[in-house]
């Protein structure tokens, strides 16, 4: 195998170099040029459980926001539904980050010819019936108060001035004075709270790579190539990605463990 530092000679070889993300660990995407000169087809690295990028000043506004227990829908611009879950999300200065959002990721790799948009339901445990009905309540029980203090029993405080923004109800209105229709915006926004995604980070910001050494190009039992007798492949430099949670880790040290296995069983093998 040749590399930076120059040629490496051995009866089998285990690459496992990783992908292209994290380079400060040293995973550069170096393995990328050795797996394609013994002959493997590369599938063209891109991020994948990465924080994404958002358009306009709503973001930055909310950094260091977390929401919890929220519903988040990812549309393409065909309106069709990539992705959809439950759980926690971070506001941040370029965009939106967190668990729902990494994981979402994964299935927004057409940048190039596709526009995506996060819609984030903020109270999925109440259909718009029952949200509207409790607005209702609210509003009675405090006709007086300022509505940017209502909102604050609804929602986070830095997410306040922004609602108010968007509904187009000044803040300072008592709700009293909030028509239907200021209402019916009120709960659209809260069913339904837009982020225009503009792309995700870097590459070196992702958790993980999609991309890499086809996979089809490898034994899946023993890790061997297809392409070269005595090369083996392993963990993030094949294109194989998965959620957040462990899944890529495992993957990483289960394909690590049979390539392992695999080459010293084949220069045993050599020996004989």
């Amino acid at each position: 195998v040749r590399g930076v530092h120059g040629t490496v000679r051995g009866k089998a070889v285990v690459l496992a170099t990783g992908g292209a993300s994290y380079p400060l660990t040293g995973s550069t995407g170096d393995g990328y040029a050795m797996a394609a000169a013994a002959g493997h087809t590369i599938i063209p690295p891109k991020p994948s459980l990465v924080p994404l990028e958002a358009a306009g000043e709503d973001c930055r506004r909310m950094q260091g926001l977390s929401l919890r227990n929220v519903a988040v829908r990812v549309k393409n611009q065909k309106k069709k539904v990539v992705y959809a879950e439950q759980g926690e999300m971070l506001f941040t200065h370029f965009g939106v980050t967190g668990p729902l959002i990494l994981s979402a990721s994964a299935h927004m790799r057409e940048f190039e010819k596709d526009r995506y948009t996060v819609w984030i339901d903020l109270k999925p445990a109440l259909d718009e019936e029952k949200l509207d009905q409790r607005l209702l309540r609210d509003f009675a029980a405090q006709p007086n108060r300022a509505f940017h203090n209502v909102l604050e029993g609804l929602l986070p405080r830095l997410m306040v001035p922004v609602m108010a923004e968007r509904c187009g109800i000044p803040g300072d209105l008592s709700v009293n004075g909030v028509t239907r229709a200021q209402r019916r915006r009120l709960l659209e926004e809260l069913k339904g709270f837009r982020v225009d995604i503009t792309g995700p980070r870097p590459i070196a910001e992702a958790i993980v790579t999609s991309g890499g050494v086809k996979v089809s190009e490898v034994d899946p039992h023993t890790m061997a190539s297809k392409k070269l007798p005595g090369l083996y492949l392993a963990g993030e430099l094949l294109d194989v990605d998965g959620y957040t949670g462990g899944f890529n880790l495992q993957v990483a040290w289960s394909s690590g463990r049979a390539a392992g296995e695999s080459a010293a069983l084949f220069c045993a093998e050599d020996r004989e």
